[in-house]
């Protein structure tokens, strides 16, 4: 992607994320703005830094190593980023990725239905595995911490 292409998606996100976090948090946005922020320009940066280093790392990789980075007591501006993004509900960002990950899906779709109903079997298997596993280790885990 080109950078005009990044500036382009993040700035809709963080919009949706603002939105989102102000909906469904009623967090005010001049609030969340500077979380938003950090997070787009991690983003940012991590997409620069693939197209600049030449390992075959996702763009995710990066941008979780330049936040740990960032949020690392070690730097300097570690306090700033951790209380801004800290304003940011964590379910806010979730509502962009699951709107771009049914968008993804969506253009090959089709091509998953010529597969064969046996992927499409294996899928929801795994779907509900996933989703029960998560569940009991959830469960599990707020049981012994005494939360529930």
């Amino acid at each position: 992607m080109r950078i005009r292409d990044w500036l382009f998606t993040l700035g809709v996100t963080g919009a949706g994320m603002l939105l989102a976090n102000k909906i469904g948090f009623n967090a005010s946005v001049t609030e969340s703005l500077p979380g938003v922020l950090v997070l787009c320009v991690i983003a940012l940066c991590a997409a620069g830094l693939k197209a600049i280093i030449p390992l075959k790392l996702p763009t995710v990789a990066y941008c979780s190593i330049l936040g740990l980075l960032a949020a690392c007591p070690i730097s300097p501006i570690s306090k700033f980023v951790i209380d801004a993004a800290g304003k940011i509900n964590f379910t806010a960002p979730l509502t962009m990725v699951g709107a771009y990950a049914g968008m993804s899906i969506s253009n090959q779709l089709k091509a998953f239905i010529k597969s064969g109903w046996r992927y499409i079997i294996i899928a929801l298997l795994v779907m509900t595995g996933t989703f029960l596993g998560s569940l009991l280790i959830a469960q599990l885990v707020l049981k012994l911490t005494g939360a529930i």
